[in-house]
C-alpha cells in the first residue's frame, strides 16, 4: 500500500480556504438520531452492483475497518451539530429496498419525477418502503440506461427534501446515476477521463466497475451533504439557500492531500494497482473529502497530517 503523488496538469491547488468560505449554519435540523437509509434501485442492477453500494453505506458505522477507513471519513460529519448543540448521528444503517425493475416512470426522469419514484415506493400495494421523515434518507439510484435531467451537464448526483403536496411527507432523499454509458469522463472521474484531457490515464477503479465506483463518492457526497443540510436551512456556504454552497460542494474533486484543480491529492495504491483512499468493511473505496467547520478546510481519513 504505498502513497501515489499524482499531478493532474499544472496547478496544484491546495485543499480549500479559509479566507473564501463563509459555511454558516441556519439554525435548522440535521440528521442526529440514527439514520437509516432505503433505497430504491430503479431500472436494472445486478448483484455484484448493489453489494459495492450496500458496502459502502454499511461501511459509514464500521469502527472495525482499517486506517484510513470510511467511517473516519464521517467522522468529519458528525462534528456537525443543529442548535441543541446535538452533533449528526454517527450510526448509518441500511434500512429497506426497493427494486424498480420495470421502470415505472421512463428512462427519461425529470428532477421532480425523483419524488414520484420516491413515492411510487412508499405507498406500492407489496412491501412498501418505510415512511420515516425524522431519521429516514431516501437514496434513489439510476441504473446506467436511465438519464436524468440535467445529468452529465451539471450533476451528477443532487439531493433535496419531498414536497408533502406530491408525496405527502416530507422526506430527505438523493438521486444518483450511474454514469457507465451516458458521461464517465463527467461523473466517475478520476476512473474515467473526459476527451478535452488529453494524454492522461485513467485510474483503476477499486471495485472493477467504473460506474459504481463513481457512484460511490457522488453518494458519498450527497449523503454528507444531506446530514448537515436536509431541509435546505441548516449548514452552507452563499445567500441563496436554493442553491447552497454545502459541505461536499466545497471540497468537489480532492481525494487527498495536495488536491484541487484536476489534481486529486495523494491518495493510495492498491496490490492490484487501483487507487483508493479509505478502507471500509471488506472493500476498498475512493470518496472525495468534506469540509471540516472546525479545522476550516476539506479533510478526509488518509489526510497526512492526521
Amino acid at each position: 500500500m504505498n502513497t501515489t503523488d499524482y499531478a493532474f496538469g499544472d496547478s496544484k491547488k491546495y485543499e480549500g480556504s479559509s479566507e473564501f468560505v463563509k459555511l454558516r449554519y441556519h439554525m435548522g435540523p440535521v440528521l442526529t438520531s440514527n439514520i437509516t437509509v432505503h433505497t430504491i434501485w430503479y431500472g436494472k442492477w445486478e448483484k455484484r452492483q448493489k453489494k459495492i453500494i450496500r458496502e459502502f453505506i454499511n461501511s459509514i458505522s464500521a469502527t472495525a475497518a482499517p486506517h484510513p477507513s470510511v467511517a473516519g471519513w464521517w467522522r468529519t460529519v458528525e462534528l456537525y451539530t443543529d442548535q441543541t448543540g446535538s452533533n449528526i448521528s454517527k450510526t448509518v444503517r441500511l434500512g429497506e429496498e426497493k427494486n424498480d425493475r420495470l421502470y415505472s416512470h421512463g428512462k427519461s426522469l425529470s428532477r421532480l419525477w425523483i419524488q414520484s419514484v420516491i413515492k411510487s415506493a412508499i405507498t406500492a400495494k407489496t412491501r412498501p418502503l418505510p415512511i420515516n421523515p425524522r431519521s429516514g434518507l431516501y437514496l434513489v439510484l439510476t441504473a446506467d440506461d436511465v438519464y436524468v435531467q440535467d445529468f452529465c451537464t451539471s450533476v451528477c448526483g443532487f439531493h433535496y427534501f419531498t414536497f408533502p403536496s406530491l408525496v405527502g411527507y416530507t422526506l430527505p432523499y438523493a438521486w444518483v446515476g450511474n454514469s457507465a454509458r451516458f458521461c464517465p469522463g463527467q461523473c466517475a472521474y478520476p476512473f474515467a477521463v473526459p476527451p478535452y484531457i488529453p494524454n492522461r490515464k485513467p485510474f483503476k477503479s477499486p471495485n472493477s466497475d467504473v460506474g459504481v465506483d463513481g457512484m460511490i463518492s457522488v453518494i458519498g457526497h450527497e449523503m454528507a451533504e444531506l446530514a448537515t443540510n436536509p431541509l435546505a436551512n441548516a449548514w452552507y456556504a452563499g445567500q441563496d439557500p436554493s442553491f447552497p454552497v454545502e459541505i461536499a460542494d466545497l471540497c468537489e474533486g480532492i481525494y487527498g492531500t495536495g488536491g484541487g484543480g484536476s489534481y486529486t491529492g495523494q491518495v493510495l495504491d492498491a496490490r492490484d494497482g487501483a487507487t483508493y483512499n479509505m478502507n471500509g468493511i471488506r472493500r476498498r473505496f475512493l470518496v472525495q473529502w468534506v469540509w471540516s467547520h472546525v479545522l476550516n478546510y476539506c479533510t478526509g481519513p488518509n489526510a497526512l497530517d492526521h
